[in-house]
């Protein structure tokens, strides 16, 4: 009987050692896995406010103020693919009420305007732009219509959501379907020229209309100030909080109810909920310059500057959504397409080549083939190392064969199980000693860790010192900043 209880042992072992781990927490979505992917984006603005060299319209502007003298959708998107960016937002209506496409549900939009003769597309030339530079589409159609005779009456809706229907169905499949806090103030709205009021927590019946989203887009991630998909990370200025986690509660502002859409809990936003109820990454939005539209007296951030939004959105685990602006020709400006292309460039080069990817690499715990360790260096996010259930804390030594220099890590984890990971510390091995150079918090879709200057070591090492599950890591990676 001995051998056979041995033998049913190891069989029972081997097994278990193959059976993935349990999901831990909230988890994204397959819509939201996909948005991960994409990391950058970019969200275009361009109406009559180009025209008026002001940040919001006021809805009263003529559309044939609407007249670029040089557009070309296929010189603003190549820029944006040259900095990196796989996805592009089109404010295809801003607060100002001027729809880029000609709509059914209202006389103010480009059918009115001389552009290309009154009947231009703007929409539509640039989803195509999109399309066949192979970036990801998606739109934006402000709720809040300064132009509109019937904003803030029950008449309005309606035709708030025949304008979402119509970007929904001729416009091919969306990555996102954007939608920002402005609701409400002062207007034109039909001549009238007064401030309307609005419940932003009723007036646009968010549940239903969401459910347009939901059927007509189902890959579409709703972004919103209360999130839904995906979050403001509760800034402009482009980056998350340094512990940052993608699961969140949204809350009202007494921070003691949950909120309804159009609230959002602002204070909690940069971090996150470490537990919270949904899957619900942050996005970073900011402009390429200092406003979203574009004036002719302003500068594009520089690419050192862009390089760190970078690392402080896409590195704790958030998506940057970069502004572009064209300007009255209705291009980006030389500076504009510049700086992209050196930002694009830097993060190219830095991190095309895994300096650790020849290293070898052991674990003080595997969850069995499967879920080796090696997976950490294969170069596939589909691929993970694994702990065994009760086995909640790990350490990692790579060792690199030769002296090697880097300043920035990468950990990313296997987020189809879930965020798991709450507190890290990373050593290098130096004059015959560990030396502790990082302690970390949040790890996520992932984290990049600019160290302060660059080291040189031939062993590092990852503690893993806390997570209330088994551990799952899918890639490691040491790089080294590109000038």
């Amino acid at each position: 009987m001995k051998p056979l209880l041995i033998l049913f042992f190891l069989l029972s072992t081997a097994i278990y050692a193959q059976t993935p781990p349990q999901p831990y927490g909230a988890l994204p979505s397959k819509r939201q896995l996909a948005w991960h992917d994409i990391e950058v984006y970019g969200l275009i603005h361009f109406t009559p406010t180009t025209f008026e060299n002001k940040e919001w319209g006021f809805g009263d502007a003529d559309p044939k103020t609407f007249n670029p003298t040089d557009f070309n959708a296929d010189q603003i998107i190549k820029a944006a693919k040259a900095g990196g960016l796989k996805g592009i937002i089109l404010v295809a209506k801003h607060h100002d009420g001027f729809a880029l496409w000609p709509t059914k549900t209202t006389e103010y939009n480009i059918s009115k305007s001389p552009f290309r003769g009154e009947k231009g597309n703007l929409v539509k030339e640039i989803e195509q732009a999109v399309r066949k530079n192979g970036l990801k589409f998606g739109v934006y159609c402000s709720p809040w219509d300064r132009n509109n005779a019937s904003y803030g009456t029950d008449k309005y809706l309606p035709i708030y959501q025949a304008q979402l229907k119509e970007l929904y169905s001729n416009f091919g499949e969306l990555f996102m379907s954007w939608h920002d806090g402005a609701n409400g103030g002062d207007g034109y709205y039909g001549g009238a020229k007064e401030k309307r009021s609005i419940d932003n927590t009723t007036y646009y019946d968010w549940n239903n209309t969401w459910a347009i989203t939901r059927k007509m887009q189902p890959m579409a991630n709703i972004f919103s100030d209360i999130g839904l998909d995906i979050r403001w990370v509760g800034n402009e200025d482009g980056h998350a909080a340094p512990t940052s986690w993608a699961t969140f509660t949204p809350m009202a502002p007494d921070g003691k109810s949950v909120a309804v859409p159009g609230q959002a809990n602002y204070p909690q936003s940069p971090e996150g909920i470490r537990n919270g109820k949904f899957w619900m990454p942050a996005e970073c939005d900011v402009p390429l310059r200092k406003g979203w539209f574009y004036h002719a007296n302003e500068k594009p951030k520089t690419p050192e500057t862009l390089f760190d939004l970078y690392l402080k959105s896409v590195g704790r685990g958030a998506g940057l959504d970069l502004g572009l602006a064209p300007d009255t020709r209705g291009q980006l400006h030389d500076d504009d397409v510049t700086a992209l292309k050196t930002f694009g460039d830097m993060v190219k080069h830095t991190f095309e080549n895994n300096l650790a990817k020849n290293a070898s690499i052991k674990a003080s715990n595997s969850r069995g083939k499967k879920y080796d360790v090696a997976k950490l260096l294969d170069g596939k996010k589909a691929s993970y190392w694994a702990t065994q259930d009760d086995t909640h804390q790990a350490s990692l030594e790579l060792d690199l064969k030769a002296a090697t220099t880097f300043d920035i890590i990468s950990l990313q984890e296997y987020i189809p199980l879930g965020q798991r990971i709450e507190a890290y510390t990373i050593e290098i091995f130096e004059n015959n000693a560990w030396k502790n150079v990082y302690n970390g918090t949040s790890i996520g879709a992932k984290r990049l860790i600019k160290l302060d200057s660059p080291v040189t070591t031939n062993k590092v090492k990852i503690n893993i010192i806390k997570s209330p599950v088994c551990v799952t890591l899918s890639e490691i990676g040491l790089y080294r900043k590109s000038a």
